[in-house]
């Protein structure tokens, strides 16, 4: 099984630590590659110009001055440095081990910086979009996916099947096998219709990652048992009060795990 998952724009900044270490990162043939965007991200960010380059508000001075001493900053587990919706949700600290040491070997953190990481990986505070464009390296996305297909590819072709929590450009980082492949797609049921949200959707992806977890590879052998076990959750007392339909793959595209959301609907 593998889950990918968007990084969070917030991040807690690690107030100790060993620095960056790039060889322990997941995938470490590429840590030639994001020495070279470290580089260019630090000298892009420590130009008078860098809000406007890196598409960054100027009330963020400190994620931009984070990115010039990305080498040196202390670092902590992924898992401790994204912050937010999604991962609030998916809440690592309080899982079994178990699942956690399936989160840190299962899960697959899609990044502009480092290009994916794992929830283990040890990283320093940095702020770097995936649809960012810096000098010598074009948008990060397009940038990133020739770099990391071959890698993902191969470690895909034994993980079972991969449930995509990602969206916009992370998503166009790597494609993964579409007929092992669920995308995760969220809606809510509005005056009677069912209709695209934003408000609830990393919520409720961070949600679904969590019961994957939960429930381990085992459960989770194809696209089928993983919505099985995403709408038992649904099913069950509690507030994942969702149901799912699966649309299956369909030549190149992936199929599609569908949650739908009450009306009333709360992530409390």
């Amino acid at each position: 099984m593998l889950i990918l998952l968007p990084p969070s724009e917030g991040k807690t900044a690690p107030a100790a630590g060993a620095p960056l270490d790039l060889g322990s990162l997941v995938l470490p043939a590429l840590a030639g590659e994001r020495a070279t965007v470290m580089g260019i991200l630090a000298a892009v960010s420590a130009a008078p110009d860098a809000p406007a380059v890196l598409g960054i508000s100027e009330r963020l001075r400190a994620d931009i001055e984070a990115n010039t001493v990305l080498d040196s900053a202390p670092a902590a587990p992924a898992h401790r440095v994204f912050t937010g919706v999604l991962f609030d949700a998916l809440d690592y600290a309080s899982l079994p081990e178990t699942a956690r040491r399936r989160a840190r070997e299962d899960v697959l953190v899609f990044s502009g910086l480092f290009g994916v990481l794992s929830l283990g990986d040890r990283i320093p505070h940095h702020r770097l979009s995936v649809g960012a464009t810096l000098p010598g390296t074009g948008r990060m996305s397009s940038w990133w996916k020739p770099r990391l297909t071959p890698l993902l590819d191969a470690r895909a072709e034994h993980a079972g099947v991969v449930v995509d929590c990602r969206s916009g450009g992370y998503a166009a980082q790597w494609r993964a096998p579409a007929d092992r492949t669920v995308t995760v797609d969220v809606f809510q049921v509005r005056e009677g219709r069912r209709t695209v949200v934003s408000h609830f959707a990393k919520h409720t992806r961070g949600l679904v990652a969590r019961q994957l977890l939960l429930a381990g590879p085992r459960a989770v052998h194809s696209p089928a048992a993983a919505a099985e076990v995403v709408a038992a959750a649904g099913a069950a007392a509690g507030p994942h009060d969702w149901t799912v339909d699966l649309l299956p793959a369909a030549g190149s595209k992936p199929g599609r795990l569908e949650v739908t959301l009450p009306e009333q609907h709360s992530t409390v």
